[in-house]
């Protein structure tokens, strides 16, 4: 993806000083520390055992300098970028010890992130002669969701709700537990702002007609089959933002974009995407 804009570095810093001190323990690297010598210098290359789209360099920098600043990278395949299998990503040069106690922590985010940001462009290309967006959802691993999220928009997707304040989305249950549709989105309209976009879910073409008389900002369209998601944006008819959910797959997708939604959102981009396999491999100088 181009003109990718970066997370800046103070969000990146604790969970990669977090995930250096799991791995480090209360000892560090013996291995290294015992085999190593201290002022070897080395260089490495991170590069793609398979093609994919990259994501996560920035952490995985991080990695490296924050057990020696002395580290060097030089990037030749940015965040966003396709990568063929083989490709060189970027070179790490400086203090061996570091490049080797880092690397672990480096190829953790730097595999994960960049397996989001894989299955989405394979999800968004699959779509690509439709109108509709990917997006992801709040289905992300606990305290990686920034990051994660992140990695959809480097896979050319687009980010639902970041969490649970920063718009309304009425769901099932609060529908259930409200009495109804009415209740739920009368309710929430006087409580926020007018800023506050509203959500609700719809499972059937009668539970959308009866909100769409309550004029949300957007209706999830959940677990639809692919008629009755083409009946249902004939009747919403731009009126709202339209999404369609529910175990989607980038083989089921072109199918659902082809009825005119404006959204397809997918949990397993974020909480199930299988890593891009990368690997770090020492270059004799």
């Amino acid at each position: 993806m181009k003109n990718l804009p970066p997370l800046p570095a103070i969000m990146l810093e604790p969970l990669v000083r977090a995930a250096l001190l799991e791995d480090l323990g209360r000892a560090g690297d013996l291995t290294t520390d015992a085999i190593v010598p201290k002022d070897l210098p080395a260089t490495t290359v991170l590069s793609a055992r398979q093609p994919g789209t990259v994501a996560g360099l920035d952490l995985a920098m991080l990695a490296f300098r924050l057990i020696d600043p002395e580290v060097e990278i030089a990037v030749e395949r940015a965040d966003g970028s396709s990568v063929a299998q083989g490709e060189i990503i970027a070179t790490v040069s400086g203090p061996a010890r570091a490049i080797l106690t880092a690397e672990r922590t480096a190829l953790n985010f730097l595999c994960h992130l960049s397996g989001i940001a894989t299955a989405t462009a394979s999800v968004v290309a699959a779509v690509r002669a439709h109108g509709a967006k990917i997006v992801c959802t709040r289905k992300t691993t606990p305290g990686l969701r920034a990051v994660e999220k992140y990695a959809v928009r480097a896979g050319g997707g687009a980010n639902h709700r970041f969490g649970l304040d920063d718009a309304i989305l009425i769901k099932d249950n609060h529908i259930a537990i409200a009495g109804g549709i009415r209740p739920a989105i009368e309710r929430a309209r006087m409580s926020v702002g007018h800023l506050v976009k509203i959500e609700v879910e719809v499972d059937t073409l009668t539970q959308l007609e009866e909100a769409l008389a309550l004029a949300p900002d957007a209706v999830l369209l959940d677990n639809m089959s692919v008629d009755e998601l083409r009946q249902a944006v004939a009747m919403v008819a731009g009126r709202v933002i339209t999404e369609a959910s529910g175990r989607i797959t980038a083989a089921t997708a072109p199918a659902i974009a082809a009825t005119g939604v404006d959204l397809i959102s997918i949990g397993w981009l974020t909480h199930s995407a299988p890593i891009l396999d990368i690997g770090l491999d020492y270059r004799e100088l």
